[in-house]
């Protein structure tokens, strides 16, 4: 399985970008990241196997080699990481509530996502 480290990934948008070890980018959606992570931080060593999507490689079936410190299992990020998930679940609560509003739940991959990160900052509030 490729190799590579997190670029960039952003919590509101549900996705960012890996640099493979082969210097290639691969597309990183929120739901490809396992079970009780809800973000990345840029540096983080991810092995994943890529599909071939619409617009390029996709990661898929990610495992987290190596994070950086602040964002390691079972410690609490730091505040102001954990600040910016919380202003970033903020706005997606808040496009979410505007859809019930009007009579529209979210749909399913977005219920999902919203769901992966909210149980993620129950876990960093938590401890």
């Amino acid at each position: 399985m490729p190799i590579g480290r997190v670029k960039w990934f952003s919590l509101e948008k549900g996705f960012g970008f890996v640099e493979s070890d082969e210097g290639a980018d691969v597309y990183l959606s929120a739901s490809a990241l396992p079970e009780g992570v809800a973000t990345v931080k840029p540096g983080t060593k991810l092995e994943f196997g890529i599909v071939e999507g619409k617009k390029g490689p996709q990661a898929l079936t990610v495992r987290v080699i190596d994070e950086p410190a602040s964002v390691v299992a079972n410690n609490r990020a730091s505040y102001d990481d954990l600040a910016t998930m919380i202003e970033d679940t903020i706005k997606i609560l808040d496009k979410v509530g505007n859809g019930l509003r009007h009579g529209r739940y979210p749909a399913n991959h977005e219920a999902e996502r919203l769901a992966k990160v909210l149980r993620g900052i129950a876990g960093q509030i938590e401890g």
